[in-house]
């Protein structure tokens, strides 16, 4: 094994177990995150649980009758986790300039699925494991993230993934073979429908 196999196993570390008790606070968080923007109320408060105000990395994806309605999250932990899916939740409903902003009727229909990052940390491209890893790849002031989920929902392989993150970040679908960088992590992901 190479030594950056080696470090790299070591440093892919998976995100903390969450209890079912934390993951379903941080759900209320999101949903009531979106729905409070409606009556310009306050972000939430600390919750009890310490390991919701560790700093960690999470995206927020929200699903409309199944269907994608917006995703926005930090890849870096900016922010403590509560704090973390507060904002990302609102910004998924609001702010993704994919979609228009989620209307009052639409946010209480809203599933929610969280995805607590791992720390990154570098990958090459044969060390990939679909449905494990998501990726980061930068090169120049362009970046692009696909979430571990990403490539089962559209039956990609290795290859296709790697095009898929360039892709994302504006460059060109052979940029990982070029020079990029390459980054990795793993994401506890749970949502509304298996908490």
């Amino acid at each position: 094994m190479s030594k950056l196999s080696d470090l790299s196993e070591n440093r892919t570390t998976t995100p903390a177990v969450y209890s079912p008790d934390d993951r379903q606070t941080l759900l209320h968080i999101a949903h009531e995150s979106i729905v409070s923007a409606f009556g310009d109320r306050a972000l939430p408060k600390t919750p009890s649980s310490s390991c919701l105000s560790e700093l960690r990395g999470v995206f927020t994806t929200l699903y409309l009758h199944g269907h994608l309605r917006g995703c926005v999250g930090y890849a870096l932990p900016v922010t403590p986790l509560y704090l973390a899916v507060a904002e990302t939740a609102r910004a998924a409903a609001f702010d993704d300039s994919r979609f228009q902003p989620v209307t009052l009727p639409e946010g209480s229909l809203l599933e929610v699925s969280l995805s607590v990052l791992s720390p990154l940390f570098p990958i090459q491209p044969e060390e990939v494991e679909v449905g494990r890893h998501g990726l980061v790849i930068t090169l120049g002031h362009r970046r692009g993230l696909l979430l571990p989920q990403v490539p089962g929902e559209y039956g990609w392989d290795r290859e296709t993934f790697l095009q898929q993150t360039c892709r994302k970040a504006g460059l060109a679908t052979d940029a990982w073979r070029q020079g990029a960088s390459l980054e990795a992590f793993t994401a506890e992901v749970f949502g509304d429908r298996n908490i």
